[in-house]
């Protein structure tokens, strides 16, 4: 079984998919460190020097490489399920999981770590609160197409591990 996790930015997606792998005894795949570790290159730096269609086709290439694994937990980017059919792929390949949260949530979460995030570096921190409530509305269509949405606050992984068990 293949379980992808996703959701916008901020939500948990890498902490919880490092989690889950360990309780399932599954290896753990962070899609944005292989592209960093295969570019040599952070995301930020691929997004300022090649450009975010460049950065969403590593994604699309990455993901058709580990649809060919089993028994494996993949934290995504926050955009992957967005662009280039990913989503379906996924569906496809594997069980879907949207960690959703607030956009309130999310904007204090991501406040710190501004940054280092490619599509809000340059947002002023009073604005930050409204664009990712856009951008969450924007992706939502997508992330609501995951086999299982899961609130973000107060996340529980025994409630992710009992669906998991019960689609065995």
């Amino acid at each position: 079984m293949i379980i992808f996790i996703i959701g916008y930015m901020g939500c948990g997606k890498s902490t919880i998919g490092k989690k889950l792998a360990w309780k399932l005894g599954y290896p753990f795949m962070d899609t944005d460190t292989i592209i960093e570790v295969i570019a040599e290159k952070s995301i930020a730096e691929i997004f300022e020097s090649e450009g975010e269609e460049c950065f969403r086709n590593m994604e699309h290439e990455l993901l058709k490489e580990i649809i060919k694994n089993k028994n494996i937990v993949v934290s995504t980017g926050g955009g992957m399920p967005c662009f280039n059919n990913n989503m379906d792929i996924m569906n496809i390949a594997g069980t879907t999981v949207y960690i959703k949260m607030s956009h309130e949530s999310l904007a204090k979460r991501l406040t710190q770590s501004k940054q280092k995030r490619p599509l809000l570096a340059d947002i002023p921190l009073e604005e930050l609160p409204e664009t990712i409530k856009k951008n969450l509305s924007e992706r939502e269509k997508f992330y609501n197409k995951a086999k299982l949405i899961m609130k973000g606050e107060n996340f529980k992984i025994a409630e992710l591990l009992e669906f998991l068990e019960n689609l065995k």
